[in-house]
Parts: C-alpha cells; structure tokens; sequence
C-alpha cells in the first residue's frame, strides 16, 4: 500500500499528465479491478451515481474478480482525481 506522500505525489503527476495531454471538459475512461461481489460493485457505483457515467463490466476467467470500465464527462483533472480518490475506499479496488 502507498504512504500518504506517495499518493499525494502519484496525483500531482496525474493532474499535471492530464494537463498536458487532454482538453476540457472530456470524456474520461476510469478501469478498476474489484473482487467479484455486489456489495463492492454497488459501492463503486454509488460513486459515479447522479452523473452521465455509462458503466460496463467484465467478469474474469475464474468469475474471482469484476473489470469495471466507467465511461464520463469530466470538468477538469481535479474531477478526474476527486472520482479516483472516491473509488479507492472500495476495499480490494484496483485502479488501472
């Protein structure tokens, strides 16, 4: 698991990334691995709720694990960070 400074860190340069390479508002692609199980993939969509979010998933191979692809518009690199920050209290996430 990051420390606090790793995450802080890996965010400044997400957001100066998006900066650089994306116009806004845009249409962002978030993916996330979750353990397969409806509590934790209602969880993640709670996050994305009251939004134009279009959610897809794909279980894996074993069915052990859900890919979670989350399809929306963002005003800016601070959204796109507040959403990542947001989906990473589900326990077991994994932000690709």
């Amino acid at each position: 698991m990051k420390t606090e400074q790793e995450l802080a860190e890996f965010y400044e340069r997400l957001k100066n990334e998006l900066i650089e390479t994306s116009l806004f508002p845009t249409r962002y692609l978030y993916k996330f691995v979750i353990p397969t199980d409806e509590a934790k993939l209602n969880q993640l969509k709670e996050v994305f709720k009251n939004t134009d979010a279009e959610i897809t998933t794909r279980p894996s191979s074993n069915d052990k694990y859900t890919g979670v692809s989350v399809s929306l518009t963002v005003k800016n690199p601070d959204e796109v960070i507040a959403y990542y920050k947001e989906a990473g209290k589900v326990k077991g996430i994994l932000s690709l």
